[in-house]
């Protein structure tokens, strides 16, 4: 009993050990470049063993992929659904996406690549994801549009504003650290400067007559 459960724990650590290194792996390199070779030489398991667990590399994708939405959509959701005011929320939103992005650099270039390469096995997600976001948020958002306080605006233009101006700065982190010869910390700190200017600009926008952030 004992030795059988000790094989079930080396079983388990295994494909977890594969399942992150596909992740690392999928998420920098996207479905079309990253191979099996690539996986196993992540996880340091041999690729007969990677098969072993998950036969194929699209099995392995459909095994993760979810798990990388998650990152993507679970805390948006979270925020968007708080009992908290209008402009608390947006302020939060931007900097839940920003932490989500800084620690996650690559996963708006692997969300955007696969929305590109297969739209079809998203869309469900984001139906899904859709109905989340739109119960308590656009009811706040139509409510502050009806007394003035908020100009009159879209919900889906106020989460392409927050998405886009958080996501980009991650998506040109190598260009910009390159062009402005930047280090790590130089990069952050520039990159906090930025996520304060959005919350400005942002709130500033929307909230008529705001005195500021």
């Amino acid at each position: 009993m004992q030795q059988q459960k000790e094989m079930m724990k080396s079983a388990s650590s295994a494909e977890e050990k594969i399942k992150e290194a596909a992740k690392k792996v999928f998420l920098e390199k996207g479905f079309d470049g990253a191979t099996t070779r690539d996986i196993s030489k992540a996880s340091g398991l041999n690729c007969a063993l990677m098969n072993y667990y998950f036969r194929t590399k699209e099995k392995l994708f459909a095994a993760i992929f979810e798990d990388m939405l998650q990152l993507f959509f679970a805390g948006m959701t979270t925020v968007l659904n708080k009992p908290i005011s209008l402009k608390e929320k947006i302020i939060e939103l931007i900097e839940h996406d920003f932490q989500t992005f800084k620690q996650n650099p690559s996963l708006c270039i692997f969300v955007l690549n696969e929305v590109h390469r297969d739209p079809d096995q998203l869309i469900n997600l984001f139906r899904v994801a859709k109905a989340q976001w739109t119960s308590l948020f656009e009811k706040q958002l139509q409510e502050a549009i009806d007394a003035g306080v908020v100009r009159p605006i879209k919900m889906q233009h106020v989460l392409s504003l927050l998405l886009s101006n958080t996501q980009f700065i991650f998506l040109g982190k190598a260009i910009t650290m390159n062009t402005w010869q930047m280090d790590e910390e130089s990069f952050d700190a520039f990159a906090e400067d930025h996520k304060q200017l959005i919350t400005q600009m942002i709130v500033g926008y929307l909230f008529i007559d705001d005195s500021g952030v």
